[in-house]
């Protein structure tokens, strides 16, 4: 039962590249969580990080969907390969800063308050 999300991982992203046999998924728990690792052929990179980075983004979001029911946090991270060009790196960065912001609760400010005293 504790693999659900590691299986998952392989069974989605087998599906969407061209060279399944090349994948693999390495699962990681720590205080934060779950981590999973993806590693594909660099051939197939562009495929599981998709069009500005939204099939990435969508399983991950499947992921958070597992997580939840399995009261566990999960991450992805996708590996560059070697010699790759490093844009894997900018988009999990820009994931990780999105999960971020998406988890952080809005505060108001005396600012923002103010803001709004002024409109009236």
């Amino acid at each position: 039962m504790a693999d659900n999300d590691k299986e998952f991982v392989e069974y989605v992203v087998k599906a969407i590249v061209e060279n399944p046999d090349k994948v693999t998924v390495e699962r990681k728990v720590d205080e934060m969580g779950v981590l999973l690792e993806l590693t594909v052929d660099p051939a197939d990179m562009g495929k599981i990080i998709g069009k500005e980075g939204r099939t990435a983004k969508a399983i991950r979001t499947l992921l958070r969907v597992l997580g939840a029911q399995l009261n566990a946090r999960v991450n992805l991270k996708i590996i560059e390969p070697e010699g790759g060009l490093g844009r894997t790196s900018v988009a999990n960065a820009e994931m990780a800063t999105e999960e971020v912001a998406e988890d952080k609760p809005k505060t108001t400010t005396k600012d923002d308050l103010k803001d709004l005293s002024d409109e009236e």
